[in-house]
């Protein structure tokens, strides 16, 4: 399938499933969320990155338009939907401020392996408790999908950006197994440096080396 989309580019991934709440106060994107509201209607969310629009991106829709404020700007909240992939990019449209795309929908296996995904919790909560930090995920852990945890494991943009153009759930399994592999031991090595840093300078009990 392919069609045209109106595109509101963000320096930021979202996933299929996730929730983003977004205030909108650019003139051009006031006039296309008003339409989509009007229409019931997604809009693309393609991801920039160094200042240039990447080939993929998600579609959104609109679950709740939260406020309105006198000067028109909102605060809406979305819901990431599908992955498409830009074929062409319409950088004017007749009587729009905002530019659109011609797109595709790559299909998606969602998919995974359920075993993959327990050992993946694993490792991810390993990562938080040397990052000392508290996650509640809202599903039981064999039920998780790579796209709910990618926020939340310390990806570069152009990382999460990678995994949202892997088309199959076991892919994306295994970019975060190799991006684990290399994040714990890093994280871990600098806690390690950071304890070390701390004792620098402080009384220290050592035994001494019997020769």
């Amino acid at each position: 399938m392919t069609n045209f989309i109106p595109i509101f580019p963000l320096g930021i991934v979202v996933y299929p499933g996730e929730e983003l709440n977004l205030h909108i106060f650019e003139p051009r994107y006031k006039q296309l969320i008003r339409e989509c509201l009007f229409a019931q209607k997604p809009f693309g969310i393609p991801t920039v990155i160094e200042k240039k629009v990447q080939d993929y991106g998600s579609m959104v829709e609109i679950t709740t338009l939260a406020k309105e404020y006198e000067n028109g700007e909102m605060d809406i909240k979305t819901r990431g939907v599908q992955v498409f992939r830009i074929l062409e990019l319409i950088r004017e449209i007749p009587e729009k401020m905002y530019s659109g795309a011609i797109v595709n929908y790559p299909e998606n296996r969602h998919a995974g392996n359920p075993e993959m995904m327990q050992k993946l919790m694993k490792s991810i909560r390993e990562l938080h408790q040397i990052l000392q930090v508290t996650k509640e995920f809202k599903k039981p852990d064999g039920e998780m999908k790579s796209y709910d945890v990618a926020h939340h494991i310390g990806l570069s943009l152009q990382e999460e950006f990678e995994l949202l153009s892997l088309m199959d759930e076991r892919q994306r399994q295994e970019y975060v197994k190799r991006y684990l592999a290399k994040a714990i031991p890093m994280m871990a090595g600098m806690e390690q440096l950071k304890e070390k840093i701390k004792l620098n300078g402080h009384f220290k009990n050592l035994e001494g080396f019997d020769i």
